[in-house]
């Protein structure tokens, strides 16, 4: 049952109206003008204008170190410039939105000030952010250097300003622009492997219509290096290949949960860690969002409001700012008078209910395109509901519900936990308004509710992978289809199998499906999947327009690890034409392409299933 709808009373209305018109109006607007020089006019740092900087930054100038944040909602830092910088890739789709033309990529000022130079186009304001970090719920302080939750942070990452384009607010921020506060004592860089990764995925998730942060430009830096640890190689025929299934009867005396964890052992024998120190030449991504707002952000101040109502007005401002950054609708017309703490509360309940949506289709979508975030803690969790932090990712080859790139990542993160992890961030977030209720009720209701609506949005992500139309109840015969095959599935390419589903809509035994699999099929996996076919296209009924949705929802081109491997050792080795090729494939991840498709659409090599660095990651 959906808990009962809210009704804005007129005064909250107007009172929250007015303070959001007031800190997120421009002080300058972009209006059919284009270049460098209007990007930079269209300047309009709102988190600085409308939100409070760290009173001790002035005596810790330039803010470099790692300290204790006590207060404030941001920290003043002017990014480290990358070192003789050279752009490499960069995102024209994103460059029209903000309205930079072909030429002004070619500007020198565009890398330049991409990596760091803030002289090159000065936006105003850059800094850094502090939140809290909760994991799968849980507030965590024992990771903080200080042991109060204080020491979290955007430690390699600034925001070089906001700026307003044809009505639309856009915040730029580098990732490896330095060290900040909250650094915690590395050096504040990223590398070109991990830079070339997360511009290619968050191009790619931009294209398969999964909300995510964009990838604006990818500089490297011809001179300057920094070493990081990294697999050498030498123990990859020593990791055996990935043929230990739950079945095994080894493992019967052990529980699920455990029997997971133990074939992960097994399968990474030969160490999950880096054997070797690399020097790799360092990079920045410049990211772009309408806001990083994050759950983090909001459950700092919360726990500071909660531990001292003298921080009440920090907390506030924050919860204001937040709302009117990422769901501006509701907060309506403009109105006069600032708001007071009763008036945030009708909108903050609405607020919760719009980031609950977000967050559950965000998580669905992850499963629709097979994608595993990998560490969705609540400070890599944007309450605009967008895909953040391209660090631990990973996509599925075989399919496995235990699947996760990164091997820190746990049960809890892991491919099909993610609505779960999804629901206890936004848990998270609900929690962190209580500072603003007398009555917890209100918002016990919501938690109570919740559930149900992450699990219909995982329902209905397999509706549509499985091609029956919108209006279909996604809980009936769609549910029930997939939790038939998903046991059968596993093994088998998660992608590939999908897709290949689209051509037995009219008819067509498993041997349709026979590029999907990494073993050849037993009889008994052939006679599941025959049966099971028939029972499909019984439940579908009118096949019409049945593969052209399919086609829509299933993509033919995901962004797999053994490929993003191959582009960042090119590149390393000056080689970038793997990279703008995979940059090429991915803006058309659901199209038919003869020439890519035969290189690209395949399983992957039996190696990548094993090898550190590509089979899995720390």
């Amino acid at each position: 049952m959906r808990a009962p709808q809210l009704v804005y009373t007129a005064t909250a209305c107007a009172a929250l109206r007015a303070a959001a018109v007031r800190r997120l109006r421009p002080t300058r607007r972009l209006i059919n003008m284009r270049g460098l020089d209007a990007f930079a006019a269209a300047a309009d740092a709102s988190w600085t204008r409308a939100l409070n900087a760290d009173p001790e930054s002035k005596q810790h100038e330039p803010n470099k170190s790692s300290r204790r944040v006590k207060s404030g909602h941001y920290v003043p830092v002017v990014p480290t410039a990358l070192q003789s910088p050279e752009l490499k890739l960069h995102s024209k789709e994103l460059c029209e939105e903000l309205g930079l033309a072909e030429a002004d990529v070619k500007d020198e000022r565009f890398a330049r000030f991409f990596s760091g130079d803030v002289d090159a186009l000065s936006l105003g304001a850059t800094w850094a952010t502090p939140y809290a970090l909760s994991i799968m719920g849980e507030p965590q302080t024992r990771n903080c250097p200080f042991g109060t939750g204080e020491g979290y942070g955007d430690g390699r990452a600034v925001s070089l300003g906001e700026v307003v384009v044809d009505d639309k607010r856009w915040e730029l921020q580098l990732k490896g622009g330095g060290r900040t506060p909250f650094c915690r004592g590395a050096d504040g860089r990223a590398v070109l492997r991990s830079s070339l990764r997360e511009f290619l995925a968050s191009e790619a998730m931009h294209f398969l219509r999964v909300p995510t942060t964009r990838a604006l430009s990818l500089v490297v830096s011809r001179t300057e290096t920094t070493k990081r640890p990294w697999y050498s190689g030498a123990r990859d025929d020593a990791v055996p290949a990935p043929s230990i299934s739950e079945d095994d009867p080894r493992l019967a005396k052990f529980p699920p949960q455990v029997r997971k964890q133990l074939i992960r052992q097994l399968m990474r024998q030969g160490g999950d860690d880096p054997d070797v120190m690399i020097e790799e030449s360092c990079a920045i991504t410049c990211r772009v969002a309408p806001s990083f707002s994050r759950v983090g952000h909001v459950d700092l101040f919360s726990r500071r409001a909660r531990q001292d109502a003298m921080r009440m007005t920090e907390y506030e401002k924050i919860v204001q700012h937040v709302i009117a950054r990422e769901y501006p609708e509701l907060l309506g017309e403009d109105a006069t008078r600032l708001p007071q703490v009763d008036d945030l509360k009708p909108v903050a309940l609405k607020f919760a209910e719009a980031s609950r949506e977000k967050l559950a289709s965000l998580a669905a979508n992850w499963l629709r395109v097979g994608f595993c975030q990998g560490n969705f803690n609540a400070d890599n969790c944007l309450v605009g509901g967008r895909t953040m932090d391209y660090g631990p990712f990973g996509f599925l080859d075989q399919y496995d519900p235990s699947f996760a790139k990164w091997v820190g990542s746990g049960d809890h993160f892991a491919f099909a936990n993610q609505p779960g992890a999804a629901l206890a961030n936004w848990g998270t977030l609900v929690r962190s308004l209580a500072p603003l209720f007398d009555d917890p009720a209100p918002l016990q209701a919501l938690l109570d509710d919740a559930h149900g609506y992450f699990q219909a949005a995982v329902d209905d992500c397999y509706r549509r992978k499985l091609g029956f139309p919108d209006g279909v109840d996604a809980s009936d015969k769609p549910k029930s289809l997939w939790r038939r095959l998903e046991p059968q599935l596993r093994g088998l390419d998660y992608t590939i199998f999908f897709r290949e589903l689209m051509n037995c809509v009219e008819g067509g035994d498993a041997s349709v499906l026979e590029k999907a699999c990494y073993e050849p099929l037993t009889e008994e996996k052939r006679s599941f999947l025959n049966e099971w076919l028939n029972d499909w296209r019984s439940a579908l009924g009118d096949t019409a327009g049945v593969a052209e949705r399919m086609r829509r929802e299933n993509p033919k081109h995901i962004l797999r690890e053994w490929m993003l491997v191959e582009a960042y050792d090119a590149a390393g080795a000056g080689d970038w034409s793997v990279a703008e090729e995979l940059h090429e494939l991915i803006r058309e991840p659901y199209a038919d392409r003869a020439q890519l498709d035969k290189k690209y659409y395949r399983r992957a090599p039996d190696a990548a299933l094993r090898r550190p660095g590509t089979a899995w990651m720390t």
